[in-house]
């Protein structure tokens, strides 16, 4: 019966379900169909799911980020990296990475960089004549920075599944960021004589420096986030609460672009991403929890290890799978699905839960930006007024800065483990 489940859910996936209901529908269908279960167990297991500390941080975070979306802060990173970086070749390019590796700090989702950020990031790129190849590609690529540099509203998700520490993930996401910018930026100066992209003017050092003063108070907000969970001020679930109440500090006090209207808007937004997402959650507890019962994970865990003996191809076909997930799956479901399938493997293997959590979200972010249900796609395809196929052809070749990325985070753990065993010492 437990076939008929995964395969039910399959179906009203592919049949247009909203995730939720698709995870819902065939587990409830299952506990009613086996007798077995108690009914209130349902209850239960997904109010569980959702009744976790840590998972506090989600709203304030999705919070934080849409108040600084509308506190004009997205405007004043944009100009702050055009100066900066702007006269490098390939442009904009560098810029658009910049941008989006700065505002990660404070969104923490690809989505948000992409419907936010990639507002401006795309007009600016048109208006300079640069290809919309190039320009729409850019803005989808650099967005997956966003679940990867903490506050990541994913990683936060991923600890309460895993059990692991969410402050090593939220810290272990920064150097594989980086180096994520890092690979984009290099691939749009390669690309940059092949799309004509024109040079931008080399700023003055007192333009930078105004700049700077401009966006300070936005870029200190990673700063104040990291700082206070590397030195133990405060949980991630209160930096999450921090955030929001800088934002507003910033949106009404600093810049006073934030409006009791515009407020009243980043509430709603919140509430309603909230409310979508934590739907999800308690879903996909309920369909993982019966995976657990009929011990799908240590089946999968024990046919593999059975099957194949080398560490390297074992890492590969985890990675493989999670991309193909990506593809089709929505992430927080893919992380609460497949977490408690794959832990009892890479327990077997001795991989860190923070390097495959990261590892992880590298993989599953991969798959916003990837037909036939990456999410970016389509919010890029509003934001640019250009046809879904379109985005995906052009974001297509920024993928082996990706890939080459995760590759090396998935070979080399320390890329992800340095920062947390530097502030945190070494997990026992």
């Amino acid at each position: 019966m437990i076939f008929g489940m995964v395969i039910c859910f399959f179906i009203l996936l592919v049949l247009g379900f909203p995730v939720a209901f698709s995870l819902g529908i065939p587990a409830l269908g299952y506990i009613i169909l086996d007798g077995s279960i108690p009914n209130f167990m349902a209850i239960q297991t997904m109010v569980g799911g959702a009744n976790t500390y840590p998972l506090l941080a989600v709203p304030f975070f999705i919070f934080a980020g849409n108040l600084m979306n509308s506190s004009g802060v997205t405007t004043r990173i944009f100009d702050f990296s055009m100066k900066w970086v702007g006269h490098i070749k390939g442009g904009l390019g560098h810029v658009n990475v910049l941008a989006s590796i700065i505002f990660a700090g404070m969104s923490g989702t690809a989505v948000a960089d992409a419907g936010g950020l990639g507002i401006i990031e795309v007009k600016a790129m048109r208006d300079a004549g640069y290809d919309d190849d190039l320009t729409i590609g850019i803005t989808a690529a650099s967005s997956t920075v966003g679940p990867i540099i903490p506050p990541s509203m994913v990683a936060v998700i991923y600890g309460v599944v895993a059990s692991a520490s969410v402050g090593r993930l939220l810290v272990g996401g920064v150097v594989p960021g980086l180096c994520m910018g890092l690979a984009l930026m290099v691939q749009v100066y390669f690309m940059a004589d092949k799309y004509k992209c024109p040079l931008e003017p080399k700023a003055s050092f007192r333009a930078r420096m105004a700049s700077l003063r401009t966006a300070f108070w936005s870029i200190l907000t990673p700063v104040i986030i990291l700082g206070g969970i590397a030195t133990g001020l405060f949980t991630p679930t209160e930096a999450a609460g921090i955030a929001c109440a800088y934002s507003v500090l910033l949106g009404f006090f600093i810049y006073k672009e934030l409006s009791p209207k515009l407020f009243w808007e980043a509430v709603k937004s919140s509430a309603n991403a909230t409310v979508q997402l934590m739907f999800i959650v308690v879903s996909a507890t309920l369909f993982a929890w019966i995976l657990a019962k009929e011990q799908i994970p240590q089946a999968v865990a024990g046919f593999l290890i059975s099957k194949v003996s080398n560490y390297y191809i074992l890492l590969f076909l985890i990675n493989v799978v999670l991309i193909i997930v990506g593809c089709f799956m929505e992430t927080v479901a893919s992380i609460n699905i497949l977490v408690p399938v794959f832990l009892p493997l890479i327990d077997q293997l001795g991989i860190d839960p923070v390097h495959f959590g990261i590892m992880m979200i590298l993989n599953l972010v991969i798959g916003v930006i990837t037909p036939p249900f990456g999410s970016v796609l389509f919010v890029l395809s509003g934001v640019a007024k250009v046809p879904v196929d379109k985005v995906a052809r052009s974001t297509f070749k920024f993928y082996p800065s990706l890939l080459i990325v995760l590759a090396l985070v998935a070979l080399f753990p320390q890329i992800t483990l340095f920062l947390p065993n530097l502030l945190f010492g070494i997990a026992k």
